[in-house]
């Protein structure tokens, strides 16, 4: 997994797990789909995870899911905030495509 850092104070880091960094490296991944988990990764950043239209697990809050693609169109994207860490970050978990 990537490591966690703290650029930019506003947002809050947000880093792929190794499942979503393999999935990204995969050469038969569309330009489509990279700039989608691309583009979900600056938003969730920019919004500390609190991204507009996700949902929250009931179980585990912190456990968010969001539509990727225009509006949902392309899958789910599931991340966790880890709001308790030094430094705090939010991991971009898993990636369910349509």
């Amino acid at each position: 997994m990537s490591e966690p850092y703290d650029d930019d104070p506003k947002g809050m880091p947000c880093v792929v797990s190794d499942e979503v960094s393999a999935l990204m490296m995969d050469p038969d991944l569309s330009g489509e789909l990279f700039g989608a988990i691309v583009a979900a990764t600056v938003l969730i950043n920019e919004t500390q995870g609190e991204v507009p239209g996700s949902t929250a697990s009931a179980r585990w809050p912190q456990q968010r899911r969001m539509p990727l693609g225009a509006d949902g169109s392309l899958g789910v994207a599931e991340y966790v905030i880890v709001a308790d860490a030094d430094p705090a970050h939010i991991v971009l978990t898993r990636i369910q495509f349509y």
